[in-house]
């Protein structure tokens, strides 16, 4: 009988802990056996209070000699403990009347937590305690991930029986066995590993269990690593299997006519990437490749070379941005190059956002649907359902890490009825006939509904070892050189307390007819301060800018500057919550020149492309992280002119920046190299942050590291490889009980 009929049995409600394991994805005995301790407590030995050091954690047995609640604002519990080689008072600021019953005088008591010295003698602070007397353990005590509903002794019995249920058989065959105990130089299987770091033996070293170091470790991650890379590479071959219409340039076509009007020669890398963008364009299977540049690297224009094969074989492409000014950039862009060139074949480039005003966005959907727009430029609006495409074989996404799993898959989706034709079909697309005859040659079927090829950008360079790993399952392509005529920036950090120099810096560059960005940082938890803050700093600039002319001339005499203008400097502002109209009519006025300052959030972190800004002031950069500072950086030294990043950070009142911060302005100091910039960023932030949406907020490695495992994963990568090709059963199962669902994230 199905479970859902009305006289099905009613599911048990959870209880809180049930609940509370569930959040946390503890649902499967094997989700319980992975659970590993975040540190351990050494609870297998005694020591004398004598032969304790201050700052060490240590177990004490002894007598209560005092107990008394101390008076005054602050109660404390005071418990005097002597263990007959010396005395320790135990503080308690938060207690209970049990505390005081299980800690009277003459209680013989058990008690663990840290020595410390002082004027009055040893004491501890909070300390963990039970009666005394019974056996020591004979394993360290784990300390386990947990949340408030969840307390250690529970989760401690749920996890030793999910150990004990769970299926830990082996699913790697003897000759990867026998290759991976060479690389972790111990024969540990994955059930002993286990059993070993939920229990450590008292003898073991604590800081190879810590740094992970631990043969018992090193076996857990390489069945990590190997989960993963088997997941890649399965959604890869999956992929192979699909279809998609097989785009080859026309001699004299739009890619030669574009190549032809560009105003630029194309530096050698772009060359190489676009060859090998083209090569898998003529391909029926799906394109599945992430091009990554440094900032400014020139990816728009080899987008727009890609685009220009698949319109030319007569199929619509799609490019999708995170926001709306990163859009309009690349619209405009693609416009001056492309529509010279699309005209004279009846079409056109569509634009579509969400703040449209419903007369243009219905005539768009129609450009759309009817395929008369070549190419569609747009932000997430572009994957919305009304969105109809008469033949997409081709999807741009730029900055792909700012969209979601879900985003990616809804614009894969977007074919077009044109687009899922069958050889016998009289319409459809031109070549289609061409394409599945193809397709078929290669061995696919022809009735496979068809996916668009799909090309993801980012200005983050990806480091080598997330690449393998991570973006196993694309083709990576990479331009690694900047195009001539490119000024370096020089980056300097500056304390806050140094503002009004940089402020004077900015007259002068004004005076010269330069222009300036000013980036406030974006307080998510407050829109409402971020606003203020924007604000404040507009209204402070545009009054300091803005003197009357015999102060400026007093101000600059010794400086020996350029006096400014008499009408002044005009300063902008930009932030999210403005209408967008109001932005455009802002960056208009910026990019146009008229505006000598623009105060901005971090909406103009990409894209914005003015050759003449040539200083960029980030306040709070202490608040930034690394990818985006550079990505920040990267918006001047376009043009000719020596152009320069300030870094204005403020440390806390009466503190310092924090380890990290430090870091992080450091390495902008230090480099421009966008592809060192992201291997600090990776050291600094882990994998999980660094990547942001790709796994749609799903830590995707949870043991593994990528700074110190690099071994592992080559061991992983090949072993994949040989594991699906001749033991597919075991990499399924290998897979389900290390990722279950979380594989269904790596397809997109």
């Amino acid at each position: 009988m199905p479970l859902d009929t009305p006289k099905s049995t009613p599911r048990k409600a959870l209880s809180a802990p049930q609940k509370a394991l569930r959040k946390l994805g503890l649902v499967r005995p094997i989700d319980l056996a992975l659970h590993l301790p975040l540190r351990y407590e050494d609870e297998t030995r005694i020591v004398r209070l004598a032969d304790a050091r201050e700052g060490q954690t240590v177990q004490v047995e002894g007598t209560v000699t005092h107990s008394e609640i101390s008076p005054g604002p602050r109660r404390q519990l005071l418990v005097t403990l002597d263990d007959g080689s010396d005395t320790c008072t135990l503080r308690f600021f938060s207690f209970y009347p049990s505390h005081q019953k299980a800690l009277a005088v003459g209680a013989w008591v058990r008690v663990r937590g840290e020595i410390r010295g002082g004027f009055m003698g040893r004491s501890m602070m909070h300390p963990a305690f039970h009666a005394g007397g019974g056996e020591l353990p004979n394993a360290l005590t784990p300390v386990y991930p947990t949340s408030a509903q969840l307390p250690q002794v529970y989760l401690r019995k749920v996890v030793a029986s999910g150990l004990a249920r769970a299926d830990l058989s082996e699913t790697l065959p003897p000759e990867l066995l026998a290759s991976l105990q060479t690389v972790v130089r111990a024969p540990w299987t994955l059930r002993d590993a286990l059993r070993y770091l939920h229990q450590p033996g008292p003898d073991v070293s604590l800081d190879a269990l810590e740094d992970r170091s631990h043969p018992a470790w090193q076996r857990l991650k390489a069945e990590e690593l190997l989960a993963q890379q088997l997941s890649q590479l399965t959604a890869k071959r999956e992929r192979d299997a699909l279809r998609a219409p097989a785009l080859r340039p026309r001699p004299g076509g739009l890619h030669e006519q574009l190549l032809a009007v560009l105003p630029f020669a194309l530096t050698e890398a772009q060359r190489r990437v676009g060859a090998e963008i083209a090569h898998d364009l003529a391909r029926p299977v799906p394109m599945h490749r992430l091009l990554q540049g440094d900032v400014g690297s020139g990816k728009t224009v080899v987008a727009a070379l890609a685009a220009a094969i698949a319109m030319d074989s007569g199929w619509q492409c799609a490019l999708m941005a995170p926001t709306e000014i990163l859009a309009e950039q690349h619209f405009a862009k693609l416009i001056g190059w492309l529509e010279p060139l699309l005209t004279p074949l009846g079409k056109r480039v569509a634009w579509l956002t969400g703040s449209q005003k419903k007369k243009q966005r219905t005539e768009m959907l129609a450009l759309i649907a009817s395929g008369e727009a070549a190419l569609v430029v747009g932000t997430h609006a572009v994957i919305q359902d009304q969105v109809v495409f008469q033949n997409l074989a081709l999807a741009l996404i730029d900055e792909q890490h700012r969209f979601g799993v879900a985003q990616r898959l809804a614009l894969r989706s977007k074919m077009g009825p044109g687009a899922q034709a069958d050889a016998t079909a009289s319409g459809g697309a031109p070549g289609l006939a061409a394409d599945l005859a193809a397709a078929s040659a290669e061995g696919l079927a022809a009735t496979v509904a068809m996916e668009p090829h799909l090309l993801m950008m980012t200005a983050t360079p990806i480091p080598r070892t997330l690449a393998m790993s991570y973006y196993a399952d694309l083709d990576v392509s990479t331009i690694d050189e900047l195009p001539p005529g490119r000024t370096p920036i020089v980056t300097k950090v500056v304390s806050d307390q140094r503002r009004h120099e940089v402020i004077e810096r900015i007259r002068a560059q004004v005076a010269q007819g330069r222009q300036v960005y000013w980036v406030c940082p974006l307080i998510e938890e407050s829109e409402a301060l971020d606003l203020s803050n924007a604000t404040a700093t507009h209204a402070e600039l545009s009054e300091a800018l803005n003197r009357p002319r015999a102060a400026v001339a007093a101000d600059l005499l010794n400086a020996e500057e350029p006096v400014p203008a008499e009408d002044g400097v005009l300063v902008g502002l930009l932030h999210s919550r403005m209408p967008v109209a109001e932005k455009k009519a802002v960056m208009a006025l910026f990019t146009a020149g008229h505006m000598g300052v623009l105060v901005s959030t971090t909406v103009i972190e990409v894209g914005v492309d003015v050759p003449n800004a040539s200083l960029m002031v980030i306040e709070h950069a202490e608040r930034f992280g690394l990818s985006q500072l550079h990505q920040l950086r990267g918006r001047v030294g376009r043009g000719a002119a020596a152009s320069a990043c300030v870094l204005l950070y403020s440390p806390p009142d009466g503190g310092r920046l924090s380890e990290t911060a430090r870091e992080r302005l450091k390495a902008m100091a230090e480099t421009n190299d966008g592809f060192e910039i992201a291997r600090r960023d990776l050291e600094i932030r882990g994998p999980g942050e660094f990547l942001g949406a790709r796994q749609s907020g799903a830590a995707m490695l949870r043991f593994a590291d990528l700074a110190t495992d690099g071994h592992l994963l080559d061991w992983a990568r090949s072993a994949a490889a040989q594991m699906l090709a001749q033991h597919p059963p075991a990499a399924e199962r290998h897979i389900a009980r290390w990722l279950g669902t979380k594989a269904e994230y790596l397809k997109a």
